[in-house]
């Protein structure tokens, strides 16, 4: 982190805030956080992480806008980390400190191609056509998980497979050489943005965040392809998914939220091929008329493309994925248990 010394000029409330509890000591400081919301103390620590000294000159303007009454020569005051984790300790305890700080630290954090978290998928699919399999890898690692997906969307099979493995067993990267790369990309596709160094962010959790995200021919073509190359690790990674089939390990109240935010037509199109066993698992957490709606859809359509099979089942599936993410079921991957309401 940049060390940083604030200049007398216009001050922003949490600045001012995070000065004047760098003046009055931890123990007052950790008092003072004791009766803010959790919301404010994040806030202020993160200013306070920011300012490793404060100049008397600001201190005083601070002091004097605040009407405090100094009985001594103003003094500069020291954060940093250090301090802030002290102070925190003070008000919220240990856990409690350690869990503000990791989260303002990780979003104080820049991470290497942010210039690119905004950039068009297809665009950046052009620029990185041609480009060495384990550059790629390394840029598609960094991107957005909804970016990376649309991109491997966009490769060959044999490609996919290849970017696939080489996430998954991607170890952490020097710092210089993401710098490098970066620097290049950044030249290369006319940004002006500063690069930044990190460790790569690589392995088999990301590669799983990606391809869940995937449509389901782009999700079929990696599994399939990187089981070719590692047959343990494509096992792996397919544990730590969750595929429409799956809906079978979710109990019945959870089957039952997610299908109040699927569409009839979806559904019956999603149920076309599947098996017997997920066929009965949905139609077990329906009403008895909405069992016959729904059989009936299913009988009057017809043949049905397999790309629309999957587009619906994806969207089962997204919302599965947003009840979790909203906390109203969780999923424990990995042959743990099953989902709970």
């Amino acid at each position: 982190m940049v060390s940083t010394e604030l200049e007398v000029a216009p001050l922003t409330g949490a600045q001012k805030a995070a000065v004047l509890l760098l003046q009055v000591g931890q123990e007052n400081a950790a008092k003072v956080l004791g009766h803010l919301r959790p919301a404010e103390i994040e806030e202020l620590t993160a200013e306070i992480l920011r300012l490793r000294s404060v100049s008397p000159e600001v201190a005083g303007v601070v002091l004097e806008e605040f009407h405090s009454m100094i009985a001594s020569p103003l003094r500069g005051g020291l954060g940093g980390l250090d301090y802030a984790q002290s102070l925190l300790e003070g008000a919220l305890g240990a856990d409690g400190a350690a869990e503000v700080l990791g989260r303002v630290a990780e979003a104080a954090v820049v991470q290497p191609f942010q210039f690119l978290h905004q950039a068009d998928p297809q665009q950046i699919l052009t620029f990185l056509t041609g480009e060495h399999p384990q550059t790629i890898a390394l840029v598609v690692a960094h991107l957005r998980p909804d970016q990376a997906s649309m991109i491997l969307g966009g490769l060959s099979s044999e490609m996919q497979a290849d970017i696939a493995l080489r996430i998954a067993t991607m170890e952490a990267t020097s710092s210089e050489y993401v710098r490098l790369v970066e620097d290049v990309v950044q030249r290369r596709t006319s940004t002006v943005l500063q690069a930044k160094t990190n460790t790569a962010v690589g392995g088999v959790q990301p590669l799983v965040d990606i391809i869940n995200r995937a449509d389901r021919g782009t999700e079929r073509s990696i599994l399939e392809g990187l089981a070719a190359k590692d047959a343990a690790l494509a096992e792996e990674i397919r544990g730590l998914m969750f595929v429409f089939e799956d809906i079978t390990t979710l109990d019945d109240r959870a089957i039952q939220l997610v299908l109040r935010g699927v569409e009839t037509a979806d559904l019956a199109t999603a149920l076309k091929g599947v098996t017997e066993t997920v066929r009965d698992k949905i139609l077990k957490n329906v009403s008895e008329r909405a069992r016959e709606n729904l059989l009936d859809e299913i009988e009057l359509m017809g043949p049905v493309r397999m790309s629309a099979v999957e587009e619906s089942q994806q969207k089962v599936v997204a919302i599965i994925r947003q009840l979790e993410e909203s906390g109203q079921i969780v999923l424990t991957r990995g042959g743990d248990d099953d989902f709970v309401a």
